[in-house]
């Protein structure tokens, strides 16, 4: 299994394990992890390569924002980096408890893409045609995506598993 850290993060995996499929054809993110999860699949599939499951934990999502969200969200980065990424860790766990987490390095450019990605609904059918199954995990008191977008999205393509009382990092009381 391959698993690809969320914004600011490393080694949270942890977080997931029980939902996570260990296998080695599986590919997994979590929230911005999940766009690089994502782009391996398709880069894997198109090089002829195995994949059998593609796991998206907390998926960003903010495809359907509006620009000034954007931009704020940009702006408070640049103003202190280190303000932004405490406040955005926080929301992650709200409403429960903060853990400890491996924080890892970060650029506004990461931040960037993560703000603006846009999923493509076509390149997830074709992945899920090729026979990849999709996994998408939401949690219900999710402080930093739209869960409800995001599900409306997802589950066109993709099993999507809706945990009514977790958080941004799946976690429940």
């Amino acid at each position: 299994m391959q698993f690809h850290n969320g914004f600011s993060m490393q080694n949270e995996e942890h977080f997931f394990q029980e939902f996570l499929d260990e296998s080695a054809l599986c590919i997994a993110g979590f929230s911005y992890g999940t766009i690089k999860a994502f782009q391996e699949t398709i880069k894997k599939t198109k090089q002829g390569k195995r994949v059998d499951k593609l796991q998206l934990f907390s998926p960003v999502f903010f495809q359907e924002e509006d620009e000034k969200f954007k931009k704020l969200q940009l702006m408070g980065y640049r103003r202190s980096p280190k303000s932004y990424l405490q406040e955005f860790r926080k929301l992650c766990f709200a409403p429960y408890e903060t853990l400890d987490i491996e924080e890892a390095p970060t650029t506004i450019e990461a931040l960037k893409e993560l703000l603006f990605f846009q999923w493509s609904l076509e390149d997830m059918q074709k992945l899920s045609m090729a026979g990849i199954s999709i996994e998408v995990y939401l949690g219900g008191c999710d402080n930093i995506i739209n869960t409800h977008k995001a599900r409306t999205f997802f589950k066109e393509v993709a099993t999507v598993i809706y945990i009514k009382d977790a958080n941004h990092m799946l976690q429940i009381k």
